[in-house]
């Protein structure tokens, strides 16, 4: 069961993966530009985290589903993975909403 929660992230950044391929959303329209987004969030939101815990504002939860690996103090491994999925998920949905709205103004015009 440890491992419970990290493996529902990992299932859920496949279905992002898939959807992206499906409507070449993100990764399959320019990977290049998409790994310098995506890392530029995970990367960013990792600090984030980092001075939360570093101020005493956020704390690891415990919880039989986590793994118990911790990258830093307060920092578990899952994390990443959740910051991943956040940022993947976020971009993914913003380019199939700008297609959305680019199309309804196709058809308006």
């Amino acid at each position: 069961m440890n491992f419970l929660y990290l493996a529902a992230l990992l299932v859920s950044l496949t279905g992002m993966v898939m959807l992206d391929r499906r409507f070449t959303l993100f990764f399959w329209q320019d990977a290049r530009r998409a790994t310098l987004v995506l890392t530029t969030g995970i990367v960013f939101f990792l600090i984030w985290d980092l001075t939360g815990i570093d101020a005493g504002v956020f704390f690891r939860g415990e919880g039989q589903w986590m793994t118990g690996i911790l990258l830093a103090p307060e920092l578990p491994v899952e994390e990443v993975f959740f910051l991943t999925l956040l940022c993947y998920m976020t971009m993914n949905v913003f380019v199939a909403v700008s297609r959305g709205v680019s199309k309804s103004k196709a058809v308006t015009k």
